[in-house]
């Protein structure tokens, strides 16, 4: 009997202390809630907003401390910027240059990627009055789709959007007008600070990221410090091969014009080109504008300076585009107004590091042919924010390392999907002497141009709506099994069979590196990755707050 009231005392005990905690919390989070009210209503005017941008200044941050430091404000940052400034964090971004950015890829939001970006409440319905939408007020177009062409022939291939909203479908549009508006977007939180400024060095102390050093445009130094530094400075990071093992390939280069006021064949569609020696894109980035790319294979591009490039874009590519906008094209080749990108693929290898995060290109790229990247990286603030969302305290740097390795699990069936699925598209659709490389690139053309299931799943694994593994690999072998299948139609014959069969180890030769350096445990088991069922540390938060009350 006396033990049983032993119990039942300290029951009583633990369950009134528990409660007490419980309430105190509560009531500071309404506090919290209280306070970041009164500073909305202290916001800045959009105007102030506007013209941080233009001159470069930086606005001050309200309050005391820093809760995150973002180095990049790209697509990936700004995203990232706005979502935990939304969530009350206090963000510090850094960027190289507040002015707008003006790039050649970028251009095209997967339906996939549009999903993400409704979720983290930066998208933009019809008919929202909201000044900062990010994609209904930069002249973005609609996609519905794409036109693929080869030999005279084409097939229309729509995405799957039949069961999602009307409003669901992906979007073009000027890289740098995206970028600025989800620049201005985050500027409108009191919490979040832009200052303009280069990242120079990871600042660390007994192997914890501390913060970062950099420099002003006026050439000043200084040191900013955050439990928590995020990096996403691009594909030309400085700062990355301190927090991951970059492996970074270049298969071929982008270049890229702009045909004013034109007009594709099939409107809202993006046009894709199978040509020799490579695939050549256009798709609408305003309503006046059509962005064409045309992929070289290789680093070494004809010269634009001396005409070179003018040349081999009038006489190798042009004989090969439609018709229909052939004369467009050769008027934009005329401008002169010829840019060049190359284009990067690098796999995530990231090191585990307290303190800081790799995010965007500057941890992971594919090649942008299928206009992925962006669908990745706002996964990836999705799957970031549902992390950090629980934690009220950053500064446990060990615990919060453990914890947000998971992030590094979490994303990779999805990003892999999508970056396996970039470069696997690239190298099928590249041309080859080989013949059975051949047979896999006609395969692959009449494969989508079946339609129905076939089809279907292909272009929801490209348009990031289904992005799942296991159906890209299926649907991958089938459109092999399927060339090598027609070889041996009518009857099998001995150079059928050997051509069929080079044509699946051909295939096998493709997907399975890829597959190999994203990681197959992580892309197709991440449940059995240990960091997969790390709990986060909220131990240490309530540690503190019983030992605040005490």
């Amino acid at each position: 009997m006396m033990a049983i009231d032993q119990h039942m005392l300290w029951g009583g005990f633990f369950a009134s202390l528990f409660g007490f905690v419980l309430l105190y919390s509560l009531r500071r989070r309404n506090c919290s809630s209280a306070n970041k009210k009164q500073l909305k209503r202290k916001s800045f005017p959009e105007v102030c907003a506007k013209q941080s941008f233009s001159d470069g200044e930086s606005r001050p941050l309200e309050g005391s401390g820093t809760d995150v430091i973002i180095v990049g404000a790209g697509v990936a940052g700004a995203a990232l910027a706005y979502t935990l400034g939304k969530d009350g964090r206090r963000v510090h971004v850094i960027e190289r240059d507040l002015t707008e950015p003006d790039r050649i890829v970028g251009e095209l939001l997967l339906p996939g990627g549009y999903l993400k970006l409704v979720e983290l409440g930066l998208e933009g319905m019809l008919g929202s009055s909201h000044r900062y939408d990010c994609v209904e007020e930069i002249d973005a177009q609609w996609l519905v789709g794409y036109i693929f062409f080869k030999d005279g022939e084409h097939v229309r291939l729509p995405y799957p959007l039949e069961k999602f909203h009307s409003n669901v479908a992906g979007r073009s549009f000027h890289n740098g007008r995206f970028i600025q508006r989800m620049r201005e977007k985050a500027a409108t939180l009191p919490n979040v600070q832009l200052q303009q400024g280069t990242v120079t060095s990871l600042l660390e102390g007994n192997g914890t990221i501390k913060g970062v050093q950099y420099k002003t445009k006026d050439g000043q130094e200084h040191k900013a410090y955050a439990p928590l530094t995020i990096v996403c400075d691009g594909c030309f990071s400085n700062l990355r091969r301190s927090l991951c093992n970059p492996t970074v390939d270049v298969p071929s280069c982008f270049v890229g014009l702009i045909m004013q006021n034109s007009e594709l064949s099939f409107a809202n569609h993006a046009n894709v080109i199978v040509a020799d020696p490579s695939l050549i894109l256009f798709y609408p980035i305003s309503s006046t504008e059509v962005r064409c790319l045309v992929d070289v294979p290789g680093q070494k591009l004809p010269s634009v300076d001396n005409g070179e490039m003018a040349n081999y874009l009038k006489t190798v590519v042009g004989p090969q585009i439609p018709a229909e906008f052939k004369e467009a094209f050769i008027s934009a080749v005329d401008k002169g107004n010829i840019r060049t990108m190359p284009n990067r693929s690098m796999p995530a290898d990231p090191l585990r590091t307290p303190g800081a995060l790799l995010m965007g290109d500057a941890l992971n790229m594919r090649h942008p042919l299928t206009g992925g990247g962006m669908t990745v990286a706002l996964s990836d603030i999705v799957i970031l924010r549902d992390l950090l969302k629980p934690l009220h305290d950053l500064n446990d740097a060990s615990s919060l390392s453990k914890y947000l390795e998971s992030f590094y699990t979490l994303r990779k069936p999805v990003a892999s999907t999508i970056n396996t699925l970039a470069d696997v598209f690239y190298k099928v659709f590249s041309s080859s002497p080989d013949q059975a490389r051949k047979e896999m690139r006609q395969a692959c053309f009449d494969y989508l141009s079946l339609g129905g299931i076939f089809s279907k799943g292909l272009l929801a694994l490209l348009s990031g709506l289904n992005a799942r593994p296991l159906n890209l690999v299926l649907h991958f072998f089938a459109v092999a099994i399927y060339g090598a299948g027609r070889l041996l139609l009518p009857f099998p014959s001995p150079k059928g069979l050997w051509i069929g069969a080079r044509l699946i180890s051909s295939a096998s030769s493709i997907i399975f590196p890829i597959i190999k350096a994203e990681g197959v445990r992580q892309m197709f088991f991440p449940a059995t990755v240990s960091a997969y069922y790390r709990a986060p540390p909220v131990m240490q938060d309530i540690q503190k707050d019983v030992a605040e009350i005490k």
